[in-house]
């Protein structure tokens, strides 16, 4: 037992450290980026601009706020941008059938929710590893969703509740805002103050540990892939509201954005180390770069080729972090 409460205290007192200096540069980089984006286009500061920025870092947050548990737990899921495209078909056709915005959200959160359960139990039970298991996951999801449907899965309802959950406002502030914030803060306090999060980051850190204090380390594991794949299915059917229609195209590339944000924010890909803190700023330097991106008028490609060169990036900052912290 003192092996799994001092040893992952002790790493977590590095860590913490570490991770404290890499947000401080990331909340400099995000406002320098700002600086300069404003400067060349003054549209940046815009409220109708303002307000495109916070809803796609309202996608990308609630995924990654799932995905920065997962990851602690030194597991990963490249599927879920393949899901969220599946998610959000699904949903459209069950609301088209139903005509109940409810039922439409049961059942993308039903589908989210079984693609996590069996990516954790792939990883857990089958002993495949989560890199893997997840690719194999993302193809068949990729394949599923055309057997599925082979079109978009168009809105024939036009519900105004299913409209206001990706366009609607509370105030002045956008509906998928409010929903990212509440996902975020439930995340937040799970993995700061909470017994269940002090084991996710013990699972991540010293596996082992955690089997020898009588913990479960699978039970952990399979309830971060549970918890990521509920977050696609908000994820996926605000993003089916704000194209008024499930699209099996949509999400390509999702999974990139969600895991560059989350080691961009500190959280190590061996596990037991992150932030969602770190998180969120992730998320908002990288959809400050996209939105820079388009509003500069340079080629929209180059929106892909950001996260491919973050991870990159990030993952050697991370290596430089584990050997900090073996010293």
């Amino acid at each position: 037992m003192s092996e799994l409460t001092h040893a992952p205290a002790q790493r977590r007192s590095i860590g913490g450290q570490l991770l404290g200096g890499s947000q401080l540069v990331l909340g400099v980089i995000l406002a320098v980026l700002c600086i300069a984006i404003s400067i060349a286009a003054p549209q940046f500061y815009s409220e109708a601009n303002i307000i495109a920025i916070l809803r796609q870092c309202a996608l990308v947050l609630i995924v990654a706020s799932g995905m920065t548990m997962l990851i602690i737990t030194a597991e990963v899921d490249l599927s879920v941008g393949a899901s969220l495209a599946f998610v959000g078909c699904i949903g459209m056709a069950v609301l088209n059938s139903t005509h109940s915005l409810a039922l439409g959200m049961l059942a993308a959160l039903a589908f989210a929710g079984g693609v996590g359960l069996f990516n954790g139990l792939v990883v857990t039970r089958l002993r495949v590893n989560s890199l893997i298991a997840t690719i194999g996951t993302m193809m068949m999801l990729q394949g599923g969703v055309y057997l599925f449907t082979r079109e978009a899965v168009q809105n024939h309802n036009q519900l105004a509740s299913f409209t206001d959950l990706g366009a609607g406002y509370v105030g002045a502030v956008p509906v998928p805002v409010i929903l990212a914030a509440l996902i975020f803060a439930v995340a937040y306090v799970t993995l700061r103050f909470t017994t269940l999060g002090r084991y996710l980051y013990a699972v991540g850190a010293n596996e082992r540990a955690v089997r020898l204090s009588g913990l479960r380390s699978e039970w952990l594991k399979l309830f971060a892939f549970v918890v990521t794949g509920l977050c696609v299915g908000v994820a996926g059917m605000i993003l089916s509201s704000l194209m008024n229609a499930g699209q099996p195209t949509a999400g390509r590339g999702f999974e990139l954005t969600v895991i560059a944000a989350v080691i961009l924010g500190g959280t190590s890909l061996l596990g037991g180390r992150g932030s969602l803190f770190g998180t969120l700023l992730g998320v908002l330097v990288l959809k400050v770069i996209d939105n820079g991106i388009i509003i500069l008028g340079w080629n929209q490609d180059l929106q892909m080729v950001v996260p491919g060169v973050v991870i990159i990036l990030a993952t050697y900052l991370d290596i430089i972090r584990n050997k900090a912290n073996v010293r």
